[in-house]
Formats: structure tokens, sequence, C-alpha cells
């Protein structure tokens, strides 16, 4: 039992269906678990285990109908959970109890999961380095002195650790991908609309998403499954029924590899690791074939839209923290003729990537252009002696994808010579998640790097 929490969620699920383990004993080994790790890595900051026990003793005194029966989960904090913490990492809410679930949670929660907590995240999700004024910075398992990304940092490192099986996260700008890239985990951005999330302020905004993580691709297309699937409160929701493709490999795919996204520079040790994944494809029968993009216009348009979304959602508030206010300061600046250049080059954009997909079935490159950095340090400031001129620019390779309404999931890709953990970054054609999954299921049984534990 004292292995349970480094099951796979898809075992634990089978364990529990035949009443081969109990789920009171699933949630007791990983709350034993988060007892023994968290305090090194700060990763879940709201823990429930009395809710967490009592929802396990009530799954066992019935029989299992959702995928997810008796399986622990932790909610990123920023979505709101009935009766438990969420502070989305503010100071302004660090005693706000909400009195409904998201529909993340609600759906996670129909289809069997318990919730054991909250996990940590830089404040309203601002940024890929999981800090804030209200619980501290979460660290890295594999290297306790370097960040573990963001902004869902905190599920990344909490499934790297074992403390639990799966947990959601979101993504505008990287943030499902990179703290999965800087942890040795899986993170699925999923197109736009897979996973509603109604919003009464800001309903059309499609850069931000939810998704799931796990520690393999399996686990994540299972959670993938659950919180997938039509809502009519949000306007552009997919009612297409999420189905995973048979498990066929990835003999006869295009797959075209990007080392630096169209030159953006890429710190040397990452790019030893990230250039070790189109040999593997090609052993696995695929035609793999070195590409020059062009996504330069992405970085207009993102900045244009997330900094016009921050003004939107954060621009009533006071006290706001430094990354957080210099987002709704750029917001309050952009103009509809921002809004109308942003928009024009997003839209040729995406008409020259749909050509390129028509292609090319899938594109590789690296999830983040650096691997984990020191922990005290804000964000990265250069990369290859290149400064960065904001907190935003290092994660170009993260956020120009963002723009491009395609679904991209971060596998496990191995190792730098310094031990930290670096993902490589598949991306599919907008709506076709099930084949990126695929193909990252393809490449994560090929070379196994995920199976690696942190030192802890």
């Amino acid at each position: 039992m004292s292995e349970l929490h480094y099951a796979t969620a898809t075992e634990l699920a089978r364990l529990i269906r035949a009443r081969q383990v109990s789920a009171v004993e699933v949630v007791q080994a990983h709350l034993d678990r988060i007892e023994q790790v968290n305090p090194r890595v700060n990763a879940i900051v709201t823990l429930v285990a009395e809710q967490a026990l009592d929802a396990a003793k009530a799954a066992d005194a019935r029989e299992p109908a959702g995928p997810l029966h008796g399986l622990p989960v932790a909610h990123k904090d920023l979505v709101d959970t009935a009766g438990i913490r969420t502070t989305y990492g503010s100071p302004l809410f660090a005693g706000n109890v909400p009195a409904q679930d998201d529909l993340i949670v609600r759906r996670l929660r129909a289809a069997g999961a318990i919730t054991v907590g909250k996990t940590n995240t830089p404040e309203f999700g601002t940024g890929s380095h999981t800090v804030n004024e209200v619980f501290g910075a979460t660290r890295n398992p594999y290297d306790l002195s370097r960040s573990a990304g963001g902004s869902s940092g905190g599920a990344a490192a909490a499934l790297a650790t074992g403390m639990v099986p799966l947990a959601d996260g979101s993504d505008m700008g990287g943030s499902l991908r990179n703290p999965a890239s800087f942890c040795n985990v899986v993170g699925l951005r999923p197109t736009p609309g897979r996973v509603p999330d109604p919003s009464d302020t800001n309903a059309w905004y499609t850069l931000s998403v939810q998704g799931p993580m796990a520690r393999t691709v399996e686990d994540v297309t299972l959670m993938f499954g659950a919180i997938a699937g039509f809502d009519r409160r949000s306007p552009y929701s997919i009612k297409e029924v999420f189905a995973p493709e048979p498990e066929e490999g990835v003999r006869g795919l295009r797959v075209a590899w990007s080392p630096d996204l169209g030159g953006l520079p890429v710190d040397p040790a990452t790019a030893e690791v990230t250039a070790t994944a189109p040999p593997v494809f090609e052993r696995l029968g695929a035609q793999v074939e070195q590409v020059e993009l062009d996504l330069s216009e992405a970085e207009d348009a993102f900045r244009t839209y997330r900094a016009w979304n921050y003004a939107l959602s954060f621009g009533d508030l006071t006290g706001l923290g430094p990354n957080t206010a210099w987002n709704v300061e750029q917001g309050r600046k952009v103009t509809g003729a921002d809004l109308a250049r942003a928009e024009q080059g997003r839209s040729r954009l995406y008409q020259r990537m749909a050509a390129f997909f028509d292609t090319y079935d899938v594109l590789i490159a690296p999830v983040s252009q650096v691997p984990p950095f020191p922990v005290e340090q804000p964000h990265v400031t250069e990369i290859n002696g290149e400064p960065m001129p904001d907190y935003l620019a290092w994660m170009r390779s993260a956020y120009w994808i963002s723009v491009l309404h395609a679904p991209a999931a971060s596998v496990p890709a191995g190792f730098t010579a310094d031990g930290l953990p670096v993902g490589v970054q598949i991306v599919g054609r907008p709506f076709e998640d099930a084949r990126v999954l695929r193909v990252a299921r393809a490449f994560e049984q090929a070379t196994r790097h995920g199976e690696r534990r942190p030192p802890l």
C-alpha cells in the first residue's frame, strides 16, 4: 500500500472498481504522502483531509459509477470550490471561501473524483513561476532550489511527488505546459471550447483554457474525458464528444520539427534534450521534417488580447501585485486600432497554420526555452545572452502556440546534465486533441522519461 501514491490514476481506478483496494486506502495513502513531502515543495496550499476521507468512505459505500470513482484530485487555486478556501494567489482574497463550485470541479466530482485540496499559483495565474504573497513559492521536486514553473506549478509539483494522481490547471500563455515540462509530468492545453469555462465577464475570450494534468498521457486522457463536453453557457463550447483515438502509434504520420519556433533563443541544455525527440519519432515510423516557421504575428496578438483581458478582469481591483498591475496598465492602453491589428494578425496566422497542417499532422517543438531556473529569481532575464524585456518574453515558445487555437501537450523528453526535466511540445490541428494525445502516448511509451521520480 505504501506505493499507492505513485500508481497511475488508470490503475487506481481499476483497483477501486474491482474492490481490490478501497477509496479510503487510496485517499489516505495520498494524504500521507502530502504530509511527508508537501512541506518541502509547497505545492498544496489548502488541504481538506477530513472532507476527503469522508468522501472516500461514502464512495466505498456505493457502487462505482463515474470513471474517476474514488480518485484523489487537487484543484488549482484559481477555480472556485464550494466551502474550500480559494485565494487566486492574491492577498486580496486570502480568506475567500466560494459558495459554488466552478464547472470543472463539478464535472470532476460527478465523475467520482475526491477533492483533497488546492494547488499553488501566482496571483491570478500571472506568470510562469509559481510564487505569491499568500503562500510563497512552489519548489521544483527534482531540485528544490529551482522553480516548478507556472502558473499551474503547484499542480505539477504535486503530481511529480505523488501527492495526487490527477490535477486540473489552466493555460493562457503556457500555464499547463510550462510546469509540466519543468516537473516531468504531462499537461494538455486543449482546443478552446473542449473544456468550457462559463463566464459573465469575458465569455468570448479564447486564449485562456482549462485542462488536465497527470503523470501519464493515459491518465490525462482519462481525466480529459471527464471534464470535456458541451455547455451552452460557453458561446464557443464544442458539441462533438471527445473520444480517444485508437493506440496505433505514429507510423506514417507527418511530423514537423522546429527546434526554435522561428528563431527564438533556446538554452543549450534545453535544446540538447529536445533535439532527441525527432529521432524517436523516426524510429517509430513517422516522417519527420525540420521546418522553418514564422509565428511572429502571434507576439502582438497575444500581448494585445492578454492586456485587454487583464484590464477587463482586474481593472477595478486595488492592491494588486506588480505583475498583475503591470498587465492591467498595459490593458488600459489598448485601443480599438490595437485590437483590430491583433485580430487581423491572428487571423492571418491561423490561415497560414491551417495550410501548414494540410501538410503536417503535428508540430513538435520545445515547451519552454530554458530549463527550470532558480526559485528566488522572479523570471528569466536573458537567454543565450539575449535580454528578455519583461517577465513574459521568455515564454514565447508557449504563448505563441496559445494564439493558434490549437491543442498542445507537454510530454517529458528527458533531463539536462544537472538532472532538470525538459518537456517536448506536441501541437496538433485545432480540434484534433485526440491526435495530439495519441502522438504523445507513443512518444511517452517509447522513451519512458516520465517514470523517473524526483529524489525526495
